[in-house]
Order: C-alpha cells, then structure tokens, then sequence
C-alpha cells in the first residue's frame, strides 16, 4: 500500500511530554516518541481520531541504533523526507503493534493486514 500520510512536524501541549511530535493524515493521527540517553527513539503514544489516545511509554520497544539515527536525522530537518519518515513510523508502529489498536492502524493504513 502506497498511502500518501503526509507526515509534519507538530507541537503538543505541556500536559502531552514527549521530545518529538508527528502528525499525519490531515490532522488525524498524532505520533509521539521520546529519545533514550543512548539515543533510541521509541513510540511513546498515538492518537487516532475516532479512536482515542493510545500510551505506550514504558512497554515501547525501541527503534534499533541505526534507524534511531536515521529518525533523528530526519526530523531535525526543515522537511521531511516522506518516505524516509514513513518507513521509519511504520517500523515503530510495527515493532510495538502488540500494543496498539489494530483497528486504528489498519482505518488510517499505517500496517497492513496480516
């Protein structure tokens, strides 16, 4: 599937902590992943329009070293590069799938069917 997400970078109020905030799809889902002391990124909460908001935090598995990396350098880019970002999200989202809404992720395509 060759969704076209859209991905920005977006702020959040102080009562939603993270150290970098996604949003995709017109508004409808916002992503959120801190950076470990060893900088690796990991998905910390999702929100989904129609769902609700679904915290992660401490059961988030991390995103590997390398594509940590290749995740903090994209977002500290001025644009994104959607299809760096895409596959970097979906990794994320695919390695913490067991804690996420299924229904969510396959409405607003961000994993596919299995």
């Amino acid at each position: 599937m060759n969704k076209k997400f859209d991905f920005h970078k977006t702020t959040m109020p102080a009562s939603r902590k993270a150290d970098y905030y996604l949003c995709c799809l017109d508004s409808s889902v916002f992503i959120d992943f801190n950076s470990s002391p060893d900088n690796e990124i990991s998905l910390i909460r999702i929100s989904f329009d129609g769902f609700g908001c679904c915290s992660i935090d401490k059961k988030a598995k991390n995103l590997n070293l390398e594509d940590s990396r290749k995740f903090i350098q994209e977002i500290e880019q001025k644009e994104l590069n959607q299809i760096a970002i895409t596959e970097l999200v979906k990794k994320a989202i695919r390695i913490n799938k067991e804690f996420i809404w299924t229904d969510a992720l396959e409405k607003y395509g961000l994993i596919e069917n299995e």
